[in-house]
């Protein structure tokens, strides 16, 4: 018999869809395409409500099923409840609620290191409380750039984290986990330098997210799976790209160093934020979705389609960036959101017909 999933996973789940649909909203203002304002949601709530209000809710989500506690919805309320008061116009509140939602994370990995210490689970611990710090910055009057590197090591160590978990079946050797600790050592070193000689440790830090992507493109078990078919090879397809996009956005920092807005800023944050992370999801929704809201794995060849257009999109809004060819920009951006929402149909469909 299939087991219900907890009766606040829905909920959340649609707050966290309905921060995504906002951020992207804000995203296409910022580009900027000429759309009505969300009453008095500000254009620069997009980064917090697409980190906090959608992936943080979905991480939290995640760790709370995972370890069934229910003080641990904490988070994700916190997370969701946040992004409606962005929503609101009320940033300080959002921006409190959002560091207690992250507070709360590090917490659950507090109990998750307790019940079982291992590399992947301090890893993903480590990117809960670079989640944190990027929040106390923001809260305490920094600007969004100032907390963008600790909330991209937060996305990146929490997924570099749990792809470790799952290569634990390859047995990797003293050595290569010696080189995944200096990896993800080099990329929090470089934040928390960038955040007091921004020019000295953005440069480091772009040589931790090109180190942490070579090893992932070197040892994820996705080398190999790529080879067979159906939702298997399509999630190691995703996984692959999102360590190019990973890569791309280390060699950007270490060019353009540390950047505050502009061109230069949009293409090195997107090409983490949206070709390494975004491709994540796309790849891991299949199976996290069902667990979140009931069903079984979904998978269908058509998921190929909004994954490809993520990626030449990408490709055109980073090229327009470089180049400073604001045309491309924009239209790889909105055609950003496309492939965004058209995963998102096709994913629900895919879902709804096995239940």
């Amino acid at each position: 018999m299939q087991r219900q999933p907890p009766p606040l996973n829905r909920p959340l789940m649609l707050l966290a869809i309905l921060s995504l649909l906002a951020g992207m909203w804000l995203g296409l203002m910022r580009l900027p395409w000429s759309l009505p304002a969300l009453g008095p949601l500000g254009a620069l709530a997009h980064g917090p409500l697409m980190v906090a209000g959608f992936l943080g809710t979905l991480i939290g989500i995640e760790r709370a099923i995972a370890l069934r506690r229910a003080w641990m919805y904490l988070g994700p309320l916190s997370t969701a409840l946040g992004a409606i008061l962005l929503a609101a116009g009320q940033t300080q509140g959002g921006a409190v609620l959002t560091t207690l939602g992250s507070a709360t994370l590090v917490a659950i990995f507090a109990v998750a290191l307790r019940m079982h210490w291992a590399l992947h689970t301090v890893t993903m611990a480590v990117g809960a409380v670079a989640w944190l710090v990027g929040n106390l910055l923001w809260l305490t009057g920094g600007t969004i750039s100032s907390a963008a590197l600790w909330w991209a090591g937060f996305l990146v160590l929490t997924i570099g984290g749990e792809r470790l978990e799952l290569n634990r079946v390859l047995r990797l050797s003293p050595l290569v986990r010696g080189l995944f600790i200096a990896s993800i050592s080099l990329l929090l070193g470089g934040i928390a330098a960038a955040s007091f000689y921004p020019a000295a440790g953005a440069p480091v830090a772009g040589a931790g997210l090109i180190a942490l992507g070579l090893w992932l493109l070197r040892t994820d078990v996705a080398r190999h799976t790529i080879l067979q078919s159906g939702l298997t090879r399509f999630i190691a397809v995703c996984l692959l790209a999102g360590y190019a996009w990973l890569l791309i956005g280390g060699a950007l920092l270490i060019a353009f160093g540390p950047q505050t807005a502009g061109l230069r800023y949009d293409a090195m944050l997107h090409a983490v934020f949206v070709g390494f992370v975004l491709s994540m999801i796309f790849g891991h929704a299949p199976l996290i979705l069902p667990a979140v809201v009931g069903g079984e794995q979904v998978y269908h060849p058509r998921f190929y389609a909004h994954l490809a257009l993520l990626h030449i999109s990408l490709i055109v809004r980073v090229a327009g960036d470089l180049l400073a060819v604001i045309a491309l920009r924009r239209w790889g951006g909105l055609i950003n959101v496309i492939a965004v929402l058209i995963f998102m149909a096709s994913t629900a469909s895919a879902v709804l017909r096995r239940q």
